[in-house]
């Protein structure tokens, strides 16, 4: 009896070793992996194709997937295919979404975050830092600032307050039939929100924090909002034809002298042999600098349902060195996340903005202000009431 225990216990034990032997081996097997990346197109796409195999020649057994999900639409898809286990290891994301990202528990926190902080641009770590943890990897830096046609309007006659701004329109438009002096989409809280930034206020206060107020009703964003409202005299257009695709459309045409975007515009207005430059934004009534504007930082964010956190934070930390953000730069016309030197008689005009930029809050009460405030906005343009619009977008965004 004690030999024939013995004999099954060896027999358990060799059983036991073959089992570890096997896992092992699939363990090695599973050496080879892939990232999936979700992105945008018409750029980024083609960004993490480039890097991806730039990353798999120096890590081989590492592969990079592209897969195509919008930056708007990022984080409302993780919220669903992540806990569903078909999400994606990484995702691009704005850093705006970063409170809704972290509360969620959608994302992981920065690996080795003070060696990132010290690459990349202050502006970029400080938009990525929720609750004082940093979440993600900045692949680019924007603002927007005020692009001129240059065959239309000159350097010297490029106005610096908004005032000014609708006088050269006036003139213009006048003198030039089927043409535009300025053009804007006048309906995107993202660009309109310049107009709420007057006597230094700012959204949800000076730090972008206060959950409890918009400071989108207060006295100074009545004032601002309601010289947004009185350009409509030069800009006689309502604000449903006024959206981006328009703005753009017109301008790359070589139809407008005058309109706010971003670097992202760059290379499509470079290829339609557009001669233009950029300068900074206007100066709102009664003040000498350029109007406040929103910053942005693309980030690139692990999944917290990623089964490689460890590789997938090591690719997208590789994202943000100085070959992968000047090839970016190439592909994207984007502003670097970090310091590094590019070629772009544009980028001055974008510097000299962000000096005058803020960060677009990252707190979870972000989420309710993009069409509250797209919604206001067109209101107002087309002739509504400034203070009863901004009280109900106010309203909105609290959930009052």
């Amino acid at each position: 009896m004690k030999k024939m225990l013995i004999g099954a216990v060896a027999a358990v034990l060799a059983m036991s070793l073959c089992f570890a032997g096997g896992s092992k081996d699939a363990k090695a097997a599973s050496d080879k992996i892939t990232l999936t990346v979700w992105e945008s197109t018409l750029g980024p796409d083609e960004f993490i194709r480039q890097a991806g195999e730039a990353y798999t020649k120096a890590n081989p057994n590492v592969t990079i997937k592209f897969v195509n999900v919008e930056l708007g639409d990022a984080a409302g898809q993780i919220a669903l295919d992540g806990p569903a286990g078909v999400g994606p290891d990484i995702f691009a994301a704005p850093h705006d979404k970063l409170g809704e990202l972290v509360t969620a528990g959608h994302v992981l926190e920065t690996v080795n975050p003070e060696a990132v902080k010290a690459n990349v641009l202050g502006a970029c770590s400080q938009a990525l830092t929720y609750d004082g943890v940093m979440y993600g990897y900045p692949v680019s830096a924007e603002t927007y600032a005020l692009f001129y046609n240059e065959d239309l309007i000159s350097k010297a006659e490029v106005p610096t307050t908004w005032e000014g701004l609708a006088k050269w329109t006036a003139d213009f438009n006048a003198k030039n039939p089927g043409k535009y002096g300025f053009l804007m989409d006048v309906g995107n809280g993202y660009y309109t929100i310049l107009f709420t930034s007057m006597k230094g206020n700012r959204l949800f206060g000076k730090e972008g924090t206060d959950q409890t107020k918009t400071y989108l009703n207060n006295a100074a964003a009545v004032e601002g909002m309601t010289f947004f409202q009185n350009l409509h005299d030069v800009l006689n257009v309502p604000a449903a034809d006024l959206g981006t695709a328009v703005c753009d459309a017109a301008f790359q045409s070589g139809n407008a002298a005058m309109h706010i975007t971003g670097l992202w515009n760059v290379k499509a207005f470079e290829d339609a042999g557009i001669n233009f430059n950029v300068a900074p934004v206007p100066a709102l009534p009664g003040e000498s600098t350029p109007a406040a504007t929103f910053s942005g930082t693309r980030a690139m964010f692990v999944s917290a349902y990623t089964d490689y956190p460890e590789e997938a934070a090591k690719f997208a930390e590789f994202l943000t060195t100085p070959e992968m953000q000047k090839l970016r730069f190439e592909l994207t016309g984007a502003m670097p996340s970090i310091s590094v030197e590019v070629s772009s008689k544009y980028m001055p005009g974008f510097l000299q903005q962000l000096d005058y930029a803020f960060p677009m809050p990252s707190i979870p009460t972000m989420a309710g202000f993009w069409e509250a405030m797209n919604n206001a906005s067109k209101n107002i343009w087309d002739g509504a009431a400034v203070k009863a619009e901004l009280d109900a977008c106010d309203t909105a965004i609290l959930g009052n």
